[in-house]
């Protein structure tokens, strides 16, 4: 585990020499135009560089063209943020890290959320593949129940829809889908598990035409108490829902459609870097900051739907 105590988490330049040393391995690279090799400005703050290229010759900092640039938050404070959001199973609530960071909650929640999209992982081929398991399942992602109206005390239900497809002993890749119809479903299955795969669903009727394009389809029917059978099973994924659910009761309570995909992205990340794979609090909070590169968010855009 990663000592809080470390030094680049209470002093913004040892954060800083950290952080170049991360993304450059001790050769700076403009993010302006891609050259590698800098010079360091005289006079000017500790960190500030100036591009060799002829043609660009541009002033930058390891922060500009991440989701960090512009922020008026210390970089120590960030990096403690990413390493309590990666080393915290559960997730951490914007509220825990006002707290923790000693910044104001509406800065914890864009910090938050900022760290989510550093967290999302794009491409990473097929999913499965030579006879490999994959399992598919579907769960409601959030419930809120609105204050009970009348006498008859009704209100209602709003669930968001989450499927995860979730390759045993490898990685997940969720999702916030509008239905689980098999119309709904079909294009996230085809695009993202390989055909060579081995799928293992419930009885859900939604999956029976979807199963025949792979090269197996093995099926528990939950409905009548089977969970297991020989090697057909959905325990992974139900385990990932379990981790996900946790989080959501126990540290989120509410996620809005509106952000729940960021919310599963971060879950997604710490699943796909755990520590059944051999990697430490250290190392996944490292992978996180690695992922900061090109994925800027303003606030605006953080409050809009993802």
């Amino acid at each position: 585990m990663c000592d809080l105590s470390d030094p680049k988490f209470h002093d913004a330049e040892k954060a800083r020499e950290h952080l170049e040393a991360l993304r450059w391995n001790g050769e700076p690279v403009c993010p302006h135009c891609g050259a590698i090799g800098a010079w360091p400005i005289e006079g000017g703050r500790p960190g500030l560089y100036k591009c060799k290229e002829y043609k660009c010759r541009k002033q930058f900092t390891v922060t500009v063209g991440t989701v960090f640039e512009k922020s008026k938050i210390p970089l120590n404070k960030w990096l403690m943020a990413v390493h309590l959001m990666c080393a915290s199973k559960k997730g951490m609530s914007a509220h825990q890290l006002h707290r923790m960071l000693g910044v104001t909650y509406k800065s914890a929640w864009f910090m938050a959320h900022r760290i989510r999209e550093a967290m999302r992982e794009d491409g990473g081929g097929l999913l499965g593949g030579g006879g490999k398991v994959v399992e598919v399942d579907e769960t409601f992602g959030n419930e809120r129940k609105p204050k009970s109206q009348g006498k008859k005390g009704r209100g209602y239900h709003h669930k968001s829809k989450v499927l995860a497809l979730v390759e045993r002993g490898g990685k997940v890749r969720s999702y916030h889908v509008p239905s689980v119809t098999a119309a709904t479903l079909k294009p996230y299955l085809k695009a993202q598990i390989d055909a060579d795969s081995r799928l293992m669903t419930d009885e859900a009727s939604q999956y029976t035409l979807i199963g025949r394009e792979f090269s197996e389809h093995g099926v528990v029917s939950h409905g009548i108490g089977e969970y297991v059978r020989g090697d057909i099973h959905t325990n992974t994924v139900e385990g990932y829902f379990a981790i996900f659910k946790r989080g959501l009761k126990g540290s989120y309570h509410h996620i809005s459609q509106q952000h729940l995909k960021r919310y599963l992205c971060e879950f997604d990340f710490r699943y796909n870097h755990r520590t059944a794979l051999e990697f430490t609090d250290a190392q996944r909070a490292d992978m996180a900051l690695l992922g900061i590169e090109g994925k800027r968010l303003m606030y605006r855009d953080s409050l809009a739907a993802c």
